[in-house]
């Protein structure tokens, strides 16, 4: 059984309201479909939910931002720690900024 979820997300025309209503259908699948793991994130989502579903406010994700971390967080590991705080945030804004 295929149970859709990002489909919610795909369809433009939803708001909050109506992806919410969607969202509540899935559960109602995903619970007629009767597995653990399926349950499990669906619980997960579902404690979540109006965080989630604020992406149909604007439309706006933190992708940006989780990528930047990435980067930084890689840098870190490159430098194998740090020890110049102040030269370490000098080199971050001079390589991406």
């Amino acid at each position: 059984m295929y149970i859709p979820y990002g489909g919610i997300f795909n369809c433009k025309t939803h708001t909050k309201e109506s992806a919410r209503k969607s969202l509540k259908k899935w559960y109602n699948k995903v619970t007629d479909f009767d597995n653990d793991a399926f349950n499990t994130a669906s619980a997960t989502i579902y404690e979540r939910e109006d965080e989630i579903l604020n992406f149909f406010v604007n439309r706006a994700t933190n992708a940006s931002a989780e990528s930047l971390n990435s980067k930084i967080k890689a840098f870190r590991a490159q430098l194998r720690g740090v020890v110049d705080v102040p030269f370490f945030l000098y080199r971050l804004s001079t390589i991406y900024a």
